[in-house]
């Protein structure tokens, strides 16, 4: 059994099984930052999910759910984080 090509300079291995994803941590991050209350940066990184919950959880609390982006903006950028696909963002 082959393993698939990967492009050099992807990370590759158990913890990586399709690559690098196409999505920016950057984006993903700024996103979080300024538009978190409307769960801008998780929609982009493909977490629908988690997206629709911070939109949610910003009108329930009349705004101050915004807070959750905020944060979730400035770990995206620190941390960095996946893709809807399990992939790591790229840099």
């Amino acid at each position: 059994m082959t393993t698939p090509p990967y492009p050099p300079g992807y990370p590759q291995g158990p913890g990586y099984p399709q690559g690098v994803s196409d999505k920016s941590k950057v984006v993903a991050g700024i996103l979080g930052i300024l538009l978190g209350t409307f769960g801008a940066g998780r929609f982009y990184m493909g977490h629908t999910k988690i997206g629709v919950l911070q939109l949610v959880v910003s009108l329930v609390t009349c705004g101050f759910g915004a807070l959750w982006g905020l944060i979730d903006g400035i770990l995206i950028l620190v941390n960095g984080g996946v893709d809807g696909q399990g992939r790591p963002l790229r840099d």
